[in-house]
């Protein structure tokens, strides 16, 4: 599997970067769409073409993780008929939200698909598990398993600190996790902190770390020109010496390597 950055930043795009979206690749080709923040669709642009991709998923219905789907929905529905052969879009999501999840269908675009949360989901060569997350409104994280190479990729979502967060982490290639806000900020209703997602990815044992949803400017007292190191080096005190990656657009790894 190989995961490639679109955007990073958390709540709202931020100096010509976007927010929350990933593209993974299978080892069959198979593209996959997580999540699809502001600039998803510009982004994508400059790896594939968007009417290449065979599904999306969305984590939740945050502006700041479906942006994008609008428009994305309208290049399907527009690019000019003469130029590919159209197709219907799989866009998978939860239904707790039943408006939002409507609006996931435009009917001979995109198809609305709820992801089976309690026994999971095959999407390509794909088997994804799913637990609840600690977020103001319905979130899911994501345990992705390929299944012929047998690789590990777990996606936290927005999420806080839970119980169990590890256990379904446990022995991710890559653990992409949600860290919005700094050390002394543990327990928030919606965010990881820097030591929190240190703390689990140690207790999963997982392989690779890499932040996301990271905040475009930083609190008052952490200068502006260096903070996003000062989050990894915070995350890196608690990690056990598990590497610590910043995610950054067109940034990608590949999964087998980690």
């Amino acid at each position: 599997m190989k995961l490639t950055t679109l955007g990073c930043w958390g709540a709202y795009p931020y100096q010509d970067e976007g927010t929350t979206s990933y593209l993974l690749t299978g080892k069959d080709g198979f593209q996959l769409l997580i999540d699809a923040g502001s600039r998803a669709l510009n982004e994508l642009e400059k790896e594939m073409s968007p009417l290449d991709l065979d599904a999306v998923i969305i984590s939740h219905y945050h502006p700041d993780h479906v942006a994008d789907l609008g428009v994305l929905r309208h290049y399907f529905q527009l690019y000019p008929k003469h130029l590919w052969e159209p197709k219907v879009l799989p866009i998978y999501g939860h239904d707790e939200d039943p408006y939002e999840f409507s609006k996931l269908t435009l009917e001979g675009v995109s198809q609305g698909l709820a992801y089976d949360v309690s026994q999971g989901q095959q999407i390509g060569p794909f088997d994804i598990t799913f637990v609840k997350t600690v977020h103001p409104v319905p979130c899911y994280a994501f345990r992705i398993i390929e299944r012929e190479t047998g690789q590990v990729f777990v996606f936290t979502g927005d999420t806080g600190y839970f119980d169990g967060l590890d256990e379904f982490a446990a022995g991710a290639d890559l653990f992409l996790a949600d860290v919005y806000l700094y050390e002394g900020n543990e327990n928030h209703i919606a965010h990881l902190t820097s030591k929190e997602a240190g703390q689990i990815a140690r207790q999963a044992g997982v392989k690779r770390l890499v932040l996301t949803h990271m905040p475009p400017v930083p609190p008052a007292g952490i200068a502006p020109d260096n903070h996003l190191e000062v989050l990894r080096s915070q995350t890196e005190v608690y990690s056990g010496g598990i590497p610590v990656e910043l995610a950054s657009p067109h940034k990608s790894w590949e999964i087998g390597d980690c």
